[in-house]
């Protein structure tokens, strides 16, 4: 019997995207799989959907994950949208579901992981309070402070050049309404952001930084581990979102100084933390940041994207 196919409302509303879902079931109602696509909404970026579909293992090869694709394929055309994204990892089913129906390969990603309890503290201060001449490390938690908030919106372009190799991805324009609302929704959502940034010394312009978000520690006392180990019996795990340096300002080692001045301060907050992050497999000088940070690499995931 052919999947029946059930559009959903999906509340996971930002102030860059939107998301449709779907829901695949048998005829008794059993939940077989399920598919998102995030629409994005900003300017640069209008043309671009994500797609992420999941089968559950015992219902693979039936059609399920092929009709979910297509229901998401129609409305992505529909909204005119040029290009799909999705992701995989490599030599999982879902990677080769998506080389069968027609998606590219377009980039490749390296996933580290940094275990806190095992970074060595003196190591880390060690890099930070290396002179950097010439440059100078502030940091907030939250929305950027609005004395910074202009320079800050205007570094971001740090991430223009950033290596995506085939990807359809566009341009993201960041003003400094677009940095206040995505602080905020991480917030809202009960996460932490913590941004390090390098600043110019000489004009007082931000000219690089790097993003981590923390989790939140649940709505009790009673769900969290207070050796920072689980949440409601799940790893306690923190994101580096991006990291970046305008170009002018490159060489001089502001990602790893910026990087580990994160690293640290999320040490001292909670040292049971795990740290993730991923890095396009060409994008070298941040895969040596990494590695000299002690990221350890977990995995590899393909991008992969269909022109619609």
């Amino acid at each position: 019997m052919p999947a029946r196919i059930t559009r959903l409302t999906d509340p996971a509303v930002t102030p860059s995207s939107h998301r449709l879902a779907w829901l695949a079931s048998a005829t008794d109602g059993t939940p077989l799989g399920s598919a998102f696509l995030r629409l994005f909404t900003t300017k640069g970026q209008t043309h671009l959907a994500e797609l992420d579909i999941a089968v559950h293992p015992a219902e693979r090869r039936q059609g399920v994950g092929t009709t979910l694709l297509d229901a998401a394929v129609v409305t992505a055309r529909g909204e005119r949208r040029r290009s799909v994204i999705a992701q995989a990892a490599q030599g999982s089913p879902g990677d080769a579901f998506l080389a069968a129906r027609g998606f590219r390969k377009v980039l490749t990603l390296t996933y580290a992981r940094l275990e806190l309890v095992e970074t060595d503290p003196g190591h880390l201060s060690r890099i930070v309070q290396q002179p950097r001449p010439g440059h100078h490390l502030t940091a907030w938690t939250g929305v950027v402070p609005p004395e910074l908030a202009l320079t800050y919106a205007a570094s971001r372009r740090a991430m223009d050049d950033m290596p995506m190799g085939e990807t359809d991805y566009g341009t993201v324009v960041w003003d400094v309404d677009r940095v206040v609302a995505a602080a905020e929704a991480i917030a809202k959502r009960g996460d932490t952001l913590y941004t390090v940034a390098a600043v110019h010394s000489s004009s007082g312009t931000i000219v690089g930084f790097s993003e981590l978000v923390l989790p939140g520690d649940g709505n009790s006392d009673s769900d969290s581990d207070r050796n920072g180990d689980t949440i409601n019996g799940r790893r306690r795990e923190g994101q580096h979102y991006g990291t970046a340096v305008l170009p002018e300002h490159r060489g001089l080692g502001l990602g790893l100084w910026m990087k580990a001045k994160a690293i640290l301060h999320a040490r001292g907050l909670d040292s049971g933390l795990a740290l993730l992050t991923d890095t396009a497999e060409n994008n070298t000088p941040m895969r040596r940041v990494n590695d000299a940070l002690g990221y350890r690499p977990t995995h590899t995931a393909l991008e992969y994207q269909l022109d619609l």
